[in-house]
């Protein structure tokens, strides 16, 4: 099976044409392939397939073998999978994903993808639709006790559950002490993504992620995106926001209250997996 790895400013996939490969069981395909020494190693699996509902559709599922709606990173690193193996012959184009059909514009440079435009859609506020459980009309700045510890923590929707955790400096071992105690709090009934945010000035932030299904990973683009969502309803930062994550840079606009992500997509290698 011919495989192709990227990756989305460190967020790293693995990519494959499911119309001419077929899998059985996805879940199993996805830990088998992402683990990092038995494996090719990833943080998930993009799967091509045709669809008469937009111009491809996007399966995606993470490491752990769950399928998730959307994956920010992964639909970047999934448009210049499909658009280099010209599976698409347009730079403007219609994903279908499970939170949707997503709008992409490539920008193409002597024949090189230099930024692929992502429009994300519009977060969603809504806990019922987040979901977490509360009785406030929206889960903004809610203190959460946590092993004695008092966090605010802020839930939105952006394709999948993201919530946020503002602080004064990024520490690696609070968020991977913090981060899978908030991914399962019971007040997640689905589990949340949680999202560590450093606001440097209003058009500056850093934003560490702990993703649901696939641990601390080097970047997450829904993640970045519902940062900056939830630092603009609170004042912090401007509509055109550039996000740094340990694995690299996206810029983030907003619109009307649409989110646009702006970022690379890397191809690392491509080979052939060999072996069930």
């Amino acid at each position: 099976m011919k495989f192709w790895k990227l990756h989305g400013a460190g967020n790293d996939f693995i990519a494959i044409d499911g119309e001419t490969y077929l899998i059985d069981d996805y879940s199993k395909f996805a830990k088998h392939v992402c683990h990092r020494h038995f494996g090719i190693g990833a943080d998930g699996i993009l799967v091509y397939k045709k669809t008469d509902d937009a111009d491809a559709q996007m399966v995606y599922y993470n490491s752990d073998g769950s399928i998730a709606k959307m994956c920010g990173n992964g639909i970047r690193c999934f448009a210049k999978f499909i658009y280099d193996n010209k599976l698409i012959d347009k730079t403007e184009f219609k994903v279908k994903t499970l939170d949707g059909i997503k709008n992409i514009s490539i920008d193409v440079k002597n024949d090189e993808i230099e930024n692929i435009k992502v429009d994300m859609g519009k977060a969603t506020f809504d806990p019922k639709a987040v979901p977490v459980t509360t009785d406030k009309d929206i889960f903004i700045n809610e203190k959460v006790d946590i092993n004695g510890m008092s966090i605010n923590i802020s839930s939105i929707l952006i394709g999948v559950p993201h919530s946020v955790v503002f602080v004064d400096k990024m520490d690696k071992e609070f968020i991977l002490n913090y981060g899978p105690q908030i991914e399962e709090l019971d007040i997640f009934p689905q589990k949340t993504n949680v999202n560590f945010v450093q606001i440097i000035d209003e058009y500056n932030i850093k934003v560490f992620t702990w993703e649901r299904g696939c641990g601390y990973t080097l970047a997450c683009g829904t993640g970045i995106c519902s940062s900056v969502v939830i630092s603009k309803y609170l004042g912090l930062v401007s509509d055109k926001v550039n996000v740094e994550s340990e694995g690299g840079k996206l810029f983030i606009e907003l619109v009307d209250d649409t989110v646009y992500m702006n970022g690379p997509a890397v191809k690392i290698c491509e080979g052939l997996l060999e072996g069930k």
